[in-house]
C-alpha cells in the first residue's frame, strides 16, 4: 500500500475536480480519479500525478458505487479524504421541464449521499478519521433561473454536510462544503456574451473565479481547518456573503 493518504475526487476529469485532484496531488495524497464519461481525461490526468489513478462508475448506479468502494478497498485500503465534486445539469424552465430531467440530476444527488454513507461505514468511522469536503453552489443559495432541479441538489449537498456534522459528532470526521460562484469552467465559456456580462455585473472582484482558486480551499479543508466543521466557504467574489 502506498503511503500517501488518499483523496477519492469525484467528477475529476476536467474542471474544478481536476483542479482539486491536482492541488490534493501537490498536498502529497494518492488522488483516485473518478468519471463516468470522461476515460480519456481522466487518465491523462492521472498520468499527470504521482500515483493517482483513474476510476469510472455512474454514481446514479448503487451497484456501481459499490463497486467503486470495493476497488478503492482493493487498491489502496483506505480513503482519507472525499471529495463529492460531481454534478449534472439539465436546464429548462420549471413549468416545461421534463420529469426525466430532473430524475437524472436527482439520481445522481441520491448516488452522492450514498457514495457518502459507504464510505463513512467502510473507511473513515474505522479508521476513526476522514474529512469530506462537497462543492455545492452559489446557485444553492441564489437560485438561478432555468435551473430548478441543479439549485435543489446543490443546496441538498450544504444541508447534508450540517447534518452530517451532527451525525459524526465526537467521530473525528470534519464535513464542510466549499461553494464557488461563477467559475471558468467548460460550461461557463459557452455562455453567450450577453450573459456573461450580467454576471460579471453582480460580482463584486469584478471577474469569474478559477477553478483553482476553488481548489486551493478545498485542499486547506483536506489538510488544515481542524476546527471547521458543518461549515459552508463561499468562493464567489463577493456576489454572496452567506
Amino acid at each position: 500500500m502506498s503511503e500517501r493518504p488518499i483523496a477519492l475526487v469525484t467528477g475529476a476529469a476536467r474542471g474544478i475536480g481536476a483542479a482539486c485532484a491536482r492541488a490534493l496531488a501537490a498536498e502529497g495524497f494518492r488522488v483516485a480519479i473518478h468519471h463516468n464519461a470522461s476515460a480519456e481525461a481522466a487518465e491523462k490526468l492521472a498520468g499527470e500525478l504521482p500515483e493517482a489513478f483513474a476510476l469510472r462508475a455512474d454514481l446514479a448506479v448503487p451497484a456501481q458505487v459499490e463497486a467503486l468502494l470495493d476497488t478503492l478497498a482493493e487498491r489502496v485500503g483506505r480513503v482519507d479524504v472525499l471529495v463529492n465534486n460531481a454534478g449534472l445539469t439539465r436546464n429548462a424552465p420549471t413549468p416545461v421541464m421534463k420529469l426525466d430531467d430532473y430524475d437524472a440530476v436527482a439520481a445522481l444527488a441520491r448516488g452522492t449521499w450514498y457514495l457518502t454513507k459507504l464510505m463513512l461505514r467502510r473507511f473513515m468511522m474505522k479508521q476513526k478519521s476522514g474529512r469530506i469536503i462537497q462543492i455545492s453552489s452559489v446557485v444553492g443559495h441564489i437560485g438561478n433561473r432555468g435551473q430548478s432541479p441543479y439549485t435543489m441538489a446543490k443546496a441538498g449537498l450544504d444541508a447534508l454536510t450540517r447534518s452530517l456534522a451532527l451525525d459524526l459528532a465526537g467521530r473525528n470526521i470534519l464535513v464542510n462544503s466549499v461553494a464557488p460562484g461563477f467559475i471558468e469552467t467548460e460550461m461557463t465559456a459557452a455562455l453567450p456574451d450577453t450573459a456573461k456580462e450580467r454576471i460579471l455585473e453582480r460580482i463584486p472582484l469584478g471577474r469569474m473565479g478559477t477553478p483553482e482558486e476553488v481548489a486551493e480551499v478545498v485542499a486547506f479543508l483536506a489538510t488544515r481547518g481542524s476546527y471547521i466543521q458543518g461549515s459552508v466557504i463561499h468562493v464567489n467574489g463577493g456576489l454572496y456573503g452567506g
